[in-house]
């Protein structure tokens, strides 16, 4: 099943299919919904997704995320890329840094496969 084009509410931000991050379709909805699930099973991955939300450019880069978030540059880098695989954020390059933003549309699946459970 072809999902649709998710776009960030950033205009500038990125334009990914909504599949996952490497571009893998999922063979069954229990191993979509365990791969989401994943993605968001530790609080500072969490609180990322949070903090993204609430921007109101809907960017952010990961220093700011840093400031957010008590944890090391690095940590903080090691959970964006959970996050990016599972599709659940984008990153868009911009010059030395990467803008994030959150695919609104993963997570309306997430929550049409936790209304299903």
């Amino acid at each position: 099943m072809k999902k649709p084009i998710a776009k960030c509410s950033a205009a500038e931000c990125c334009d990914v299919a909504a599949s996952d991050a490497k571009g893998r379709l999922w063979q069954d909805e229990d191993e979509e919904l365990a791969a989401l699930a994943k993605a968001l099973g530790h609080p500072a991955r969490v609180k990322i997704v949070r903090y993204l939300l609430a921007q109101e450019e809907g960017t952010c880069i990961c220093g700011d995320i840093c400031e957010q978030v008590p944890l090391a540059q690095s940590t903080v880098s090691q959970h964006l890329k959970m996050l990016k695989r599972a599709g659940v954020i984008h990153g868009r390059v911009d010059g030395p840094r990467i803008c994030y933003c959150v695919d609104r549309a993963r997570l309306q699946r997430l929550k049409e496969l936790l209304g299903a459970l």
